[in-house]
């Protein structure tokens, strides 16, 4: 059974902070479900354009991926690809997509967005190159200040997404420990951390919060 109360508290910060996204030119949405927000996500790209997307446990777990491979003829789909320079190379074509979706690792209450990336595509994705970014998040990413969001990115999700890619045998001390130390080894996770605190162009950044938990 749902918790009302749970659900209460969510649509009243999920409002909350897409009025924060929109004062600093975000185009923003808040759904309650999952599926609710993939429908609009799907409307808001259009069949005729390309469209990639980075690393995201969130838009996988939402069904968002496999729409995209089975309805859009454009897709750039890193994940097809059978090279490591294959794979490179699409994550390259990415970057000139008309579309690009990710995740957000926090979001602060005033609505400002950090991530942490180990080869920066994502990073580089939302700040320039795609004509639109599309940034799906759960509102477990939301967090009440920036230094909350650099805690949250830093020491909560970026040592459980050096667990989910463990299978390249990074050598980081978060994947021996998992917890972060502040690593300067050549495999760290954390190679980039990037805060948005504006939309520029305006509503070039799209933000779709879900009233669930998705993603770490």
């Amino acid at each position: 059974m749902p918790n009302i109360s749970i659900e209460k508290r969510n649509d009243l910060l999920g409002v909350h902070v897409v009025h924060a996204l929109k004062s600093r030119h975000f185009e923003a949405y808040y759904y309650k479900t999952s599926n609710e927000a993939v429908e609009k996500i799907l409307q808001l790209i259009p069949r005729k354009e390309s469209v990639s997307w980075g690393g995201s446990t969130t838009i996988e777990e939402i069904g968002l991926i496999k729409r995209l491979r089975a309805d859009y003829d454009r897709a750039l789909d890193r994940d097809q690809t059978t090279s490591i320079a294959d794979r490179y190379e699409a994550m390259q074509k990415a970057f000139f997509c008309d579309n690009y979706l990710m995740s957000a690792n926090a979001i602060s209450e005033d609505g400002q967005l950090v991530n942490v990336d180990g080869n920066g595509n994502r990073v580089a994705a939302m700040a320039f190159g795609p004509k639109r970014v599309i940034v799906v998040a759960g509102i477990n990413k939301v967090v009440k200040t920036l230094d909350d969001a650099m805690v949250r990115a830093r020491t909560y999700a970026s040592p459980i997404n050096a667990q989910r890619v463990s299978s390249l045998d990074l050598k980081t001390p978060c994947i021996a420990t998992g917890t972060c130390t502040d690593c300067k080894t050549a495999d760290c996770i954390c190679t980039y951390i990037v805060t948005t605190r504006i939309s520029r162009p305006q509503g070039r950044i799209q933000v779709v919060l879900i009233g669930e938990t998705l993603g770490f």
